[in-house]
């Protein structure tokens, strides 16, 4: 598969907001009802199905990025953003792929109840998903595959990175130990390259975590990149893919990650789904001075 003119990387602690994230915003703000819960987005014969499993506001958040830069240039660049420097709010959106042949559900949320209300308002249930593909390991990407009623996809297979199961299997992780090791004998384990099903392609996106992937999307000429916690923010990660985040476990390793993947959306035109950017999550990326550029889509995959 042709990824791009710029060859992806072959190559980083759960955030301590994603425990008490609920699909409720904070108070203050609309009930998440009254947010759409999914956008469906055409990528050939492919359907992209971006799910909000949850959301919440998010205070301090120069305590969370812009590690590396001063107060001052911190706010100076939310302004200019027309954001408020003292508080954030974070979108946590798993996605969907129905090629037509199977239904591969990327990430898990935060917890089972949020998932499956975002997957029933698209109209598909836990019993319909054939493989659930793991980016990474933090527990708002695998909050979802278990609860008090066991687990939420018990008709499917998993797929993960090798690095990243082998790294939380030795970590002493209570969230890796709870969701993931009961399902261990299910998972298949691939690294930079490898194929999910025709069309899905791994790409290594080490530094947020160990082993944390991201994936080419492809169908019919068509190509969208699955980013994961590639870039967690549109300005604050984004824009700026060289300020620290706290939870980039290898924070030279992530900003690296960030310049060659934006680079290479960015240079052969293709859209990305973020985790973590404001649903319905998809949007363009251009080069802008040292960093980049987040350009929302409208109705480009709607088509």
């Amino acid at each position: 598969m042709k990824l791009t003119r710029r060859q992806a990387l072959s190559s980083a602690a759960v955030l301590p907001f994603a425990a008490t994230a609920t699909p409720t915003l904070a108070a203050g703000h609309a009930e998440a009802s009254a947010l759409p819960t999914h956008r469906v987005h055409n990528l050939g014969d492919f359907k992209v199905v971006t799910l909000l499993a949850g959301s919440r506001a998010v205070p301090d958040p120069h305590t969370i990025f812009g590690l590396n830069v001063p107060d001052e240039e911190f706010n100076a660049v939310s302004k200019v953003a027309f954001l408020p420097s003292d508080n954030s709010q974070f979108f946590f959106t798993p996605t969907l792929v129905d090629t037509g042949e199977s239904k591969i559900l990327f990430d898990t949320g935060l917890n089972p109840g949020g998932i499956t209300a975002a997957l029933g308002a698209a109209g598909y249930a836990p019993g319909d998903i054939d493989t659930v593909v793991i980016t990474h390991m933090h527990g708002d990407h695998i909050g979802g595959l278990s609860g008090d009623d066991g687990e939420t996809f018990a008709g499917a297979g998993y797929v993960t990175g090798q690095i990243e199961f082998d790294h939380w299997a030795g970590a002493a992780n209570d969230n890796f130990e709870g969701k993931v090791r009961p399902l261990a004998d299910k998972f298949q384990f691939l690294g930079d390259g490898g194929s999910v099903a025709s069309g899905i392609t791994a790409v290594a996106a080490h530094g947020h975590t160990p082993g944390h992937m991201a994936y080419m999307i492809e169908s019919a000429g068509k190509q969208l990149l699955l980013i994961a916690d590639t870039a967690n923010h549109a300005v604050w990660s984004l824009e700026r893919p060289d300020w620290e985040v706290r939870f980039d476990m290898d924070k030279a390793a992530a900003a690296a990650t960030r310049r060659k993947l934006l680079g290479m959306v960015a240079t052969d035109r293709i859209p990305l789904v973020g985790y973590h950017l404001p649903f319905p999550a998809v949007g363009y990326v251009e080069a802008a001075g040292d960093g980049f550029a987040y350009v929302p889509a409208s109705y480009q995959l709607m088509l």
